[in-house]
């Protein structure tokens, strides 16, 4: 290659580096140095940048100033000042000074202490928690009253009302005229007296909201661990049989039912299954093989 080309890639070479590192220092203090305009080393402290910058201020400031000029340069000093005078920010601008060829970096490191949201996360953690905590107690609210009006029109529920009508009444229905309007406002009022068991739509609780499950996952935490270490103690180390509350517990576990379900079961069925030992995984197994042929042969 020739001498005068090798020369004219050179300049291209340089002029590209010099086009691409310039910017990540002039998003400081535009085309100068910080430092410069302040007239202070990189090294100087803060009392020594506080020091100049009183000092410039006072000569180029425009009520002291009459210069045109005075009031642009004395923009640029006050914008290095607050560069400088910041620790985070002047440590951003001497990193820049020491790899200019991070373009992209700098840049970014730059419009994001500048620019960026200065909210405190532990705000905006609280404030998500609220809001999905508001979310998931009107969700919960409207699945209740949607199923309690579901279940209001099923006949099992008017015969509920109906007895309790005749349990409050004495046993002698209402035959009045105009007893519609009156069944009406006193279903009503029987109505509040029923306690309504849905399953699936329970009715709505502050304690299983997440912000309040997350307030108190320390103590959640610290019971987990104390019933973990009871239940080691008591069972690995000491060898202790079974109570029938773990046990219940154990097959409920083995089985994978829902503790719903579990409890709806009646309590010969339970004696058996924990009779049983079906935590053991061989009698797991051959519990779940009965199951199976008993099932085949149903069909």
């Amino acid at each position: 290659m020739a001498p005068a080309a090798i020369r004219c890639c050179a300049v291209v070479l340089a002029l590209t580096i010099f086009l691409l590192i310039s910017p990540s220092l002039a998003i400081y203090c535009d085309e100068d140095d910080c430092y410069d305009l302040l007239g202070v080393s990189q090294n100087a402290n803060a009392s020594e940048i506080k020091k100049s910058y009183y000092k410039l201020s006072l000569k180029y400031h425009p009520d002291k100033n009459p210069d045109p000029d005075s009031k642009k340069l004395f923009v640029k000093i006050a914008n290095a000042y607050e560069i400088l005078k910041d620790e985070a920010s002047r440590e951003q601008y001497d990193y820049a000074i020491a790899h200019p060829e991070e373009v992209f970096y700098n840049t970014a490191r730059y419009y994001h202490a500048y620019y960026g949201h200065k909210t405190d996360p532990r705000a905006v953690l609280v404030g998500l928690l609220l809001i999905l905590s508001a979310f998931q107690y009107l969700n919960q609210h409207t699945r209740y009253n949607q199923a309690v009006e579901t279940v209001k029109k099923t006949p099992a529920y008017r015969n509920k009302l109906r007895a309790l009508e005749l349990e409050r009444s004495g046993g002698i229905a209402s035959k009045k005229k105009g007893h519609k309007q009156m069944d009406k406002n006193m279903e009503e009022d029987l109505s509040k007296e029923l306690v309504l068991d849905i399953k699936g739509a329970e009715r709505p609780s502050i304690w299983y909201l997440i912000g309040v499950q997350f307030v108190l996952l320390p103590y959640t935490i610290s019971k987990l661990l104390l019933w973990n270490g009871s239940w080691f103690l008591r069972y690995k180390i000491k060898k202790a049989p079974y109570s029938w509350e773990d046990a219940s517990y154990l097959t409920q576990s083995s089985l994978r039912v829902p503790l719903d379900a579990w409890r709806n079961i009646d309590e010969s069925t339970k004696e058996d299954l924990v009779g049983r030992r079906l935590w053991e995984k061989s009698n797991l197994e051959n519990y779940l093989a009965e199951m199976r042929k008993e099932s085949k042969r149903r069909r």
